[in-house]
């Protein structure tokens, strides 16, 4: 029940979203039209051939996941399971610092403006994913590992994720690496700015890309597993303010919602050994970056 609550609100959240897309790709082809009559009296910016790139930080929540563990003595899906970001306390050496810059939960992307109001680019949103410990959750499925007390066949039992049963995260990131179509839009005009060195700009669009989480795994008292591995795929959808200063510098602030689902997740160093999942994500960034035309 708990699950179905999570699921029905972010795709409540996801629906909103998509309804202000698709009105915002429509209502600016023709909000542009009017806004050039006032900027025929600046000097517009002609945003068309620039690159863009801008590093920042995020926030992020995720539904209620189950998530399958399969080897070779035991098969078992932990049902409802719950889960948290870990974003780091604020300080300027950890997000500032060249040593810890990847540390916090964040986000690095690059950018082209192959049309004065659309971009492509690539980038990583670092997110971070870690089961909550000791919680208590539905498990089904058997266990025949020999010799432990979690041996046995389940049926909607209930099971604590103790430190000698599991102990699940993807915080060396969950790292969705991802493409972006996004649409690009100044609506200074909105708040009577019409000065060339301070925009108010509109952007929303879709991404999609793998997943390539760093996973730090210890199940069923097998070897500790953290490493790197290509485990599934993502999509995404949002939208963002952006604020440009002196023509080429800018903050913004995103909201981004998505759907991730990793069938091959790596559990111990053992190739027969993994885990599968799938779940919503509801991310919230600050970013701060520069635009400009290198040729």
């Amino acid at each position: 029940m708990k699950l179905k609550q999570s699921l029905n609100k972010y795709l409540e959240i996801l629906n909103k979203y998509i309804f202000i897309l698709v009105a915002l790709f429509f209502s600016t082809n023709s909000l542009v039209g009017q806004e050039n009559t006032v900027l025929t009296k600046k000097n517009k910016v002609i945003n068309k051939g620039k690159f863009f790139v801008y590093w920042g930080w995020n926030w992020a929540s995720y539904t209620d996941s189950d998530i399958r563990f399969k080897g070779n003595n035991y098969d078992f899906t932990l049902r409802n399971v719950k889960s948290h970001d870990t974003p780091s306390e604020f300080s300027f050496k950890k997000y500032f610092g060249i040593t810890n810059i990847t540390k916090p939960q964040t986000n690095a992307r690059i950018g082209y403006f192959f049309k004065e109001n659309y971009t492509i680019s690539i980038g990583i949103d670092h997110m971070k994913y870690v089961v909550n410990n000791d919680q208590f959750v539905g498990i089904d499925g058997n266990i025949n590992i020999g010799n432990s007390k979690y041996d046995g066949t389940y049926n909607a039992q209930q099971i604590q994720l103790t430190e000698d049963f599991l102990r699940l995260e993807h915080t060396d990131g969950l790292n969705y690496i991802n493409v972006q179509l996004y649409r690009f839009d100044d609506i200074s005009s909105w708040f009577g700015l019409s000065s060339d060195n301070l925009q108010i700009n509109l952007t929303e669009g879709i991404g999609m890309g793998v997943l390539y989480p760093k996973t730090d795994t210890t199940l069923l008292g097998n070897e500790r597993h953290d490493d790197f591995h290509l485990s599934g795929f993502g999509v995404s959808a949002g939208f963002g303010l952006n604020i440009t200063f002196l023509k080429h510098f800018f903050i913004q602030t995103d909201v981004k919602a998505g759907y991730i689902n990793m069938s091959d997740i790596k559990t111990s160093l053992n190739p027969l050994d993994s885990a599968s999942q799938s779940f919503l994500f509801l991310q919230n960034n600050i970013l701060i970056g520069g635009r400009f035309k290198l040729f």
